[in-house]
């Protein structure tokens, strides 16, 4: 499901061309491979993915932050920089009383989890709206990163992830912006709260886990975190073809 699919349609139809001796043939074909290149594109190819999710799963993040998701682990997958086909996506849109953190395996089509998580103390309350790059903001960032590795911290095992987009998130190593467990948390937080409990800019998760989740997306996954921010839509070179 890469730009390589719609080269390998090229290809035939470029091999079936070539191979015609009817003239009224050929003008055909180059008809409908002309067709065929204006409309297959790339985002066809997320859509019909989003749609084999949707059948196989019983929740999925909403269609945008997958088509987003997925433009952008293409883009990394084409410049070497991932080694697992698994994409996590968080989307902010979404209250931090609501599952909206899904990781899923793009070998298989599934979601492997769905899960609550926090956001940074400065991002907002209950919805997250506000979001930070700098040191100390302690707000969370938005965009692409490739998770890197493990540590025991104070909040036991946590996950480094390293930031793809320079005017988002580039700071995220260096802040301490990492994945690990904490109480807050935890879905029970939201009882006490009306609220999940905040992080330092964060994706906390809830403690019975939050390992599990870090071992898997560990070494060189996408983590994606979505919001409908309009400067990062009109800004990120990741999300667009």
């Amino acid at each position: 499901m890469t730009y390589k699919f719609l080269t390998v349609i090229t290809l035939v139809i470029i091999f079936f061309t070539f191979t015609t001796t009817d003239g009224h043939n050929i003008s055909e074909i180059e008809s409908i491979s002309e067709a065929v290149s204006k409309s297959i594109t790339l985002e066809d190819e997320i859509t019909h993915l989003y749609d084999i999710f949707v059948e196989n799963n019983p929740s999925v993040p909403n269609l945008q932050s997958f088509k987003n998701g997925m433009m952008g682990y293409y883009k990394l997958a084409d410049k070497n920089l991932i080694d697992k086909q698994i994409l996590t996506i968080i989307d902010y849109c979404l209250s931090s009383k609501k599952k909206r953190m899904w990781v899923m395996d793009l070998s298989k089509n599934k979601i492997l989890y769905h899960t609550v998580v926090s956001h940074g103390k400065n991002t907002g309350g209950e919805f997250a709206t506000k979001f930070s790059n700098l040191k100390n903001s302690r707000q969370s960032s938005l965009g692409f990163f490739i998770t890197g590795e493990t540590y025991f911290g104070k909040n036991g095992l946590s996950l480094f992830i390293d930031g793809m987009e320079k005017q988002f998130n580039s700071n995220a190593r260096e802040r301490y912006v990492v994945i690990h467990g904490a109480n807050y948390a935890n879905p029970s937080a939201i009882k006490n709260l009306g609220r999940l409990g905040r992080s330092y800019g964060c994706p906390a998760l809830p403690t019975a886990i939050s390992s599990e989740i870090i071992n898997l997306i560990k070494d060189k996954s996408v983590l994606y975190i979505y919001s409908d921010d309009k400067s990062y839509e009109k800004n990120s070179k990741m999300i667009h073809s």
